[in-house]
């Protein structure tokens, strides 16, 4: 079926002032999950717990980090149940109430072990409201600007990524034993204001729906989006939501019934692929990195933050990318480098997504041959890669992947669905976090390997065979995968109309016949 869309553009300006206001949401996970890069480089940090003279200060690190993902892998298949009970934006409150608590709570801490305890729960809210916002912004946004529209939770949480380095910065040089709190402490504040707004922010109308709230629904479509778009998505949508009610909901069912099952592997294939970029490894252990090529805390805290500030840069010019590329090929290319386009647009992608594992390639030949030595050109040159890095991993992969994930569900499956994506986000990086402090003091540059290695099979993989879900109403995609049985066709539906028009007239006439 070929749906009949609106030309132009579909937004209201309401919608992308109600997508950028949801976006502190994805500004707290960014704050949240980068913060503990700056603090573990804090010196009154490393004193107040002993971090510089004990013994097993590496294992606690690790643990630090580890246990954050963990707390993410665990909490994030709650949100779900938020979501399709209570509504997306329940969900999203949720998350953030967490996640304010346990930014008091860090910045409070007594000793290692309430840190690392919190930890776990902070890390829980941080990767819940990272799942529960891109669904939201999924469901609020139209076909034709959905990758730009959802991409702005890429960039509000590079955002956060980029505040965190130069809070943390800026706290470095204040001279108090109680310095590294208020980083952890600033963390509450974007969880706030998502808190005051979200009374303000309007309900999914898929979910609005699925629940029989027609009239919501019907409201705030013509609030977000142009009036013929919001006429053309309320009937599919409407009628969509009538056989979604009927169709299997449950996590079961994403692993037995075929179709949704390749859904969830491609899902995984998505978020765990992206991750074998290493990129949380850079950014959370990024002083550490710093310092192995000879650079002091300061250098390392300012070059953190110039990289960080680099990423959100290249994040916002993202959003002007991914509506003009195919998913797999922007996903695949900005992973690692791929055969030839037919396409030339295409095939320009590719080329210059090749930097990102070229990057890595020359970085880890650097390190190797360099780390230890006073060559200064070729320790800026490892620096300098991981700059060139950034910003073609952050142009090509981190914002798309979340939308990319979310519209591989229907409406019914989406939470649970992105759940999923996210949950195999922390998968990955509970295992390079929680190796990394012990793998660079053990094998060096060797473990840059571990990235580019797998990286480029995922890349092939995602490239070659993953569908393209570019431009396709949320309500079509399930052709992709064989279930057209499960999508309302309006054309079937207005020929089923007339022929019931015309047999009831053809009974009228017999009956006056006779």
């Amino acid at each position: 079926m070929v749906r009949h869309t609106s030309g132009g553009r579909q937004f209201n300006w309401l919608n992308l002032l109600t997508i950028i206001a949801m976006s502190f949401g994805s500004m707290t996970y960014g704050y949240s999950a980068s913060i503990i890069s700056t603090t573990l480089s804090q010196p009154s940090f490393n004193a107040y717990f002993d971090l510089d003279t004990r013994s097993d200060a590496t294992a606690l690190i690790s643990t630090m980090n580890g246990l954050y993902q963990v707390g993410g892998f665990l909490g994030v298949f709650t949100v779900s149940w938020f979501a399709d009970k209570w509504g997306r934006r329940a969900a999203i409150g949720v998350s953030a109430l967490i996640t304010l608590v346990t930014g008091a709570l860090l910045a409070g801490s007594v000793n290692v072990a309430m840190f690392i305890v919190v930890r776990f729960f902070s890390g829980a809210g941080a990767f819940m409201i990272l799942s529960a916002v891109p669904i939201w912004m999924n469901e609020v946004t139209p076909p034709r600007n959905r990758g730009m529209l959802v991409d702005i939770h890429g960039a509000a949480l590079l955002f956060g990524y980029f505040l965190a380095a130069w809070v943390g910065y800026g706290f470095f040089h204040l001279d108090s034993p109680n310095a590294w709190r208020a980083p952890l402490a600033f963390q509450c504040l974007p969880a706030l204001i998502v808190l005051v707004g979200l009374p303000f922010m309007p309900e999914s109308p898929r979910f609005l729906l699925i629940h029989d709230r027609y009239d919501e629904a019907a409201a705030n479509l013509k609030r977000l989006h142009t009036s013929d778009e919001a006429a053309v998505e309320l009937e599919q949508i409407s009628h969509q939501m009538q056989i979604d009610r009927t169709l299997p909901s449950s996590y079961w069912a994403l692993v037995t019934k075929p179709s949704y099952r390749k859904r969830t592997l491609l899902c995984l294939g998505t978020t765990c692929g992206i991750q074998f970029s290493g990129i949380l490894v850079i950014n959370n252990y990024g002083p550490i990195l710093y310092g192995n090529l000879g650079y002091d805390v300061d250098q390392q805290l300012v070059l953190l933050g110039g990289w960080l500030t680099l990423a959100f840069g290249s994040g916002v010019l993202s959003l002007f990318l991914v509506d003009h590329f195919p998913r797999p090929k922007l996903i695949g290319g900005g992973i690692a480098a791929c055969s030839e386009c037919d396409r030339m647009n295409e095939r320009d992608a590719v080329d210059a997504d090749t930097v990102l594992v070229v990057c890595l390639i020359i970085e880890c030949a650097l390190v190797a041959e360099f780390v230890g030595t006073t060559n200064t050109a070729a320790l800026s040159a490892a620096v300098a890669m991981f700059y060139i890095y950034v910003i073609f991993y952050e142009l090509t992969l981190d914002g798309l992947q979340f939308a990319y994930i979310g519209e591989l569900f229907p409406t019914h499956l989406r939470a649970k669905g992105m759940n999923i994506g996210v949950a195999g986000i922390c998968l990955m990086n509970i295992i390079w976090l929680q190796a990394a402090p012990t793998a660079f003091a053990n094998i060096g540059w060797q473990f840059y390997l571990c990235f580019i290695i797998p990286g480029c099979l995922m890349a092939g993989l995602i490239y070659f065979t993953f569908p393209d879900t570019w431009g396709v109403p949320l309500e079509e995609v399930a052709a992709m995968f064989g279930d057209h049985d499960e999508i309302y066709d309006a054309s079937k539906h207005a020929k089923e109309e007339i022929n019931a028009e015309h047999s009831e007239k053809v009974s009228v006439d017999d009956k006056s016949a006779v």
